[in-house]
């Protein structure tokens, strides 16, 4: 058959399997007549208009399929939405991948994100090269990379680092940086790290001991996380309304606990006031570390632990690295402020004497040593 251009088209074959690749051109497009002749406004936007629009859409995307639904529409989207500007803009919960789904196509998105320089980026691919990939030197340097630019989840994570000496021996502690790595992620509203601080003052644990300071830190954590919780969703009904303004003996459920344990108590440090509260949720940096090892039978590695907070999920990098009860030395922690969350979440009502622990049959290694002695690897619950 020929065209008015001269332009030959094959046969029609009569079998229907074939693919339309092998046929010699392609098919011309079936225009409506009512259409013919006019112009399509949207080829005629300019690409900064297009770029604009998918960064606001980019930056309040409700889950990562809401932008990768972009890629399917056209090939002009599909070209546009790997944009620098669109992927600097791209919110947390498009980062938030998770675990079951994590391969190099998720690592090479989070890498042009980080590129592009989006802060959540840097700091989850961070903490998943760091504790997940074990490549301590480039999760550093991403986490780094954040926290210059005052992104406060990574100044914590980094004092958290410090405070451990993660990576590397117990040698390398540095109280003094974790403490000062902790202030400014404090000054910047991070509930977490106003807690460390807290406790850190209490103890005297790297800095000069100042108990007046520390409660009043601790005080102040308590306050945000009041604050976060009211202006959240869940805070616009009634229900959480009348537990959180008024003391309640009663059970909340906590997101990020399994079904084994439908309910525990609010939100611990709250519950001191007089307050009970649903549990703050947790980044999605650290559900994903919770989900990698969970997948992997909650062990890292042979000998090593996970933090014994459920909201928490970051791994030992060495052994003995967390910290004990000083009471039972069943559990450990990252961090005197996951001791303190998980204390009155659900270990105080499980936390036994070390004597009763040992009599059933517990370990005698050297970390109940470590235990039983009281040195700087042990908690003390309070």
């Amino acid at each position: 058959m020929r065209t008015r251009r001269g332009i030959c088209y094959p046969r029609a074959v009569e079998n229907r399997g074939f693919a339309r690749d092998d046929m010699g051109c392609r098919k011309r497009r079936r225009i409506s007549p009512e259409i013919v002749g006019k112009r399509d406004f949207f080829d005629d936007l300019p690409d900064d208009l297009v770029i604009s629009i998918l960064s606001k859409l980019s930056s309040t995307a409700g889950c990562p399929s809401d932008f990768a639904n972009v890629f399917v529409i056209c090939k002009r989207f599909n070209s546009l939405a790997l944009h620098p500007l669109i992927l600097s803009k791209a919110s947390p919960k498009i980062l938030a991948i998770k675990a079951i789904n994590w391969s190099e196509s998720a690592q090479r998105f989070l890498k042009n994100c980080a590129d592009a320089g989006n802060l959540e980026a840097c700091y989850t691919l961070g903490m998943i090269m760091f504790y997940c990939l074990e490549n301590r030197g480039g999760g550093a340097s991403l986490m780094a990379k954040a926290a210059i630019n005052a992104h406060a989840p990574a100044l914590y994570s980094l004092a958290v680092i410090q405070f451990n000496g993660s990576g590397g021996s117990k040698n390398d502690k540095d109280l003094r940086a974790g403490v000062a790595l902790c202030a400014r992620a404090a000054f910047l509203g991070h509930i977490d790290a106003l807690r460390e601080l807290g406790h850190c003052l209490q103890d005297g644990y790297g800095v000069r001991q100042n108990v007046v300071e520390g409660r009043r830190f601790l005080v102040q954590a308590n306050a945000r996380e009041l604050a976060a919780v009211l202006s959240s969703a869940a805070a616009a009904s009634n229900k959480f309304s009348r537990s959180c303004l008024t003391w309640s003996p009663h059970s909340i459920p906590h997101p990020n606990l399994n079904h084994s344990h439908p309910t525990v108590p609010g939100c611990p440090l709250l519950s001191d006031f007089g307050c009970n509260v649903p549990a703050p949720e947790a980044h999605p940096a650290r559900k994903f570390l919770a989900e990698w090892f969970g997948a992997r039978g909650g062990v890292p590695d042979p000998g090593l632990r996970l933090c014994s907070h459920v909201g928490c999920g970051r791994p030992e990098t060495r052994k003995h690295e967390f910290r004990r009860c000083s009471v039972c030395g069943a559990v450990n922690y990252c961090s005197r402020a996951c001791q303190a969350l998980d204390w009155k979440l659900r270990h105080k009502a499980e936390c036994a004497p070390v004597e009763r622990w040992l009599d059933a049959g517990g370990d005698g290694g050297e970390g109940n040593e470590a235990a039983v002695n009281g040195n700087e690897d042990v908690i003390a619950e309070s």
